[in-house]
């Protein structure tokens, strides 16, 4: 498809009054998006209201299988939480300012906290399909900056990067799977544009830059969100080890089937989480 027109704050606006239109009195107090076959995670959302993309402007349709294409308000562990199930990738065709979307509206709802979930291939050695991989840092590889272009309105022009991830909120995850006895590693995510897999090559490569998992998404929306103010949270399900590590074949329906199995604790994790905001 071609590339989407870049959305700016009117775009924004427009989409964030249709969701607010829907919320009602409903505040969320965090912001959480879905990755690639973790959407039934939901389902575990009471009082639920749903709103398809369709219903948003500006919001397009996700093409990717594994991604609904829905805001999803409701109650979570006690607090009000606004799920996004569907994500809009830079392979789709899409801009970074398309691909950040999302985070702009959240932050424009009010919303300070985002927790992000990603389906990632595993780099680091030892790292077996199933990982559930607390994100520490980040190496963005897209060659794509959504805060290219005019600043937008509450958005800062250079935002400190030092700590993308936010340390409390770590910390509060690792207390939690602990406590929840759910084996939790964590390591730096790398996000490169995508739809192919990496070679062996590339994974060679991206070992010796420091990255633990590689993905196609998360630090575009991660950049946006840190220029808002928004505290990030980011997990990796680690659904195969990627290109070269073992001698398989990778393909995006294992991918999901894997992912779906890891959601359980991953869900655990993040429901722990908002309990404490």
């Amino acid at each position: 498809m071609s590339e989407s027109k870049d959305p700016g704050t009117a775009e924004v606006e427009e989409a964030a009054a249709a969701v607010r239109a829907r919320l009602g009195k409903r505040k969320p107090v965090a912001a959480i998006v879905l990755g690639s076959g973790l959407g039934a995670f939901a389902d575990q959302v009471g009082d639920a209201v749903r709103i398809p993309y369709r219903d948003i402007p500006h919001f397009p349709i996700p093409t990717v299988e594994g991604h609904a294409g829905e805001l999803v308000a409701g109650t979570l562990a006690g607090k009000i939480v606004l799920l996004q199930s569907g994500r809009f990738h830079l392979y789709e065709g899409h801009s970074p300012a398309v691909g950040a979307i999302g985070v702009r509206v959240f932050a424009t709802l009010g919303i300070g906290t985002l927790i992000l979930t990603n389906a990632a291939g595993g780099i680091r050695r030892g790292m077996a399909a199933g990982t559930v991989m607390l994100i520490s840092d980040h190496i963005n590889l897209s060659s794509r900056n959504p805060l290219t272009g005019p600043v937008l309105p509450g958005e800062e022009r250079f935002p400190d990067m030092s700590d993308p991830y936010d340390p409390a909120l770590r910390s509060i995850a690792r207390r939690v799977a602990l406590r929840e006895r759910v084996a939790l590693a964590e390591g730096v995510y790398v996000q490169l544009l995508g739809p192919s897999y990496e070679t062996p090559a590339e994974i060679r490569m991206l070992e010796r830059l420091g990255a633990d998992a590689v993905g196609m998404s998360t630090v575009i929306e991660v950049v946006a969100a840190r220029a808002r103010g928004m505290r990030c949270l980011g997990f990796s399900a680690v659904t195969n080890p990627a290109a070269g590590i073992l001698p398989v074949k990778l393909n995006h329906v294992e991918v999901m089937e894997t992912a779906r199995r890891v959601a359980g604790e991953l869900g655990t994790i993040i429901t722990g989480v908002v309990a404490e905001l």
